[in-house]
């Protein structure tokens, strides 16, 4: 996590769960995340190829000159990044990941905004994790931000973070160190830095490919 606000949405929501996969809902509070406001969303998730806006920021409304809200989330992505994020949506609601995904936003005058997007699962009781609180923050702000649209956007990297050290179809004890899990197979690890430390053991199954992206996950480091 190299931004601020990511690391800052992140712990507020590591806090918030506690020992939970995930927080509820209803426990976020806006007041508390009051700087981070603008460049926050929740989506709301039906199924991984249906996911929606259900609030968005006003700096990420600006940076795509339109209001997000009931906007297609994966609309805007080419084919082979539209199912890496529904696989990697897929591992949030049902895995309790979270994901750092890098971005470049792209106007219709080809010019490029690098991004970071973290996306975070909320439960809603009765219902499971079909909220997910997210932010998208740019790693610069040039001069024509909030002028020219960002009309597409592209995955330049992805890492899930899984906060309790290891999926949580594992920690439920669902053949632990048997199975991998269903909806990603198992990655090859190929032109993918890594930070000190990352080539520590994993437990079996938490290797992961999310589409055609390598992931390689990580812990609270």
């Amino acid at each position: 996590m190299k931004n601020g606000v990511t690391q800052t949405l992140y712990n507020y929501w590591d806090d918030l769960r506690g020992t939970r996969p995930a927080p509820n809902r209803s426990e976020i509070d806006p007041g508390h995340i009051r700087g981070l406001l603008g460049d926050t969303f929740i989506l709301e998730t039906h199924d991984p190829h249906t996911v929606r806006y259900r609030l968005a920021g006003t700096r990420l409304c600006s940076a795509h000159c339109r209001e997000l809200k009931g906007r297609n989330f994966l609309r805007g992505w080419s084919e082979k990044d539209r199912e890496a994020m529904a696989s990697l949506l897929t591992a949030i609601t049902e895995d309790a990941a979270a994901a750092v995904v890098g971005i470049a936003g792209h106007t219709e005058r080809e010019q490029v905004l690098p991004m970071e997007m973290l996306l975070l699962p909320l439960n809603v009781p009765g219902e499971g994790r079909i909220r997910i609180l997210g932010s998208c923050t740019p790693m610069e702000r040039p001069y024509w931000l909030g002028l020219h649209p960002i009309m597409k956007q592209s995955i330049t990297s992805l890492r899930l973070v899984w906060p309790d050290e290891r999926p949580y179809f594992l920690n439920r004890g669902d053949n632990a160190g048997i199975r991998s899990n269903p909806i990603m197979p198992r990655f090859t690890a190929e032109n993918m830095a890594m930070p000190a430390g990352a080539m520590a053991p994993m437990p079996q199954g938490a290797e992961r490919r999310v589409g055609h992206l390598t992931v390689y996950d990580g812990g609270k480091a």
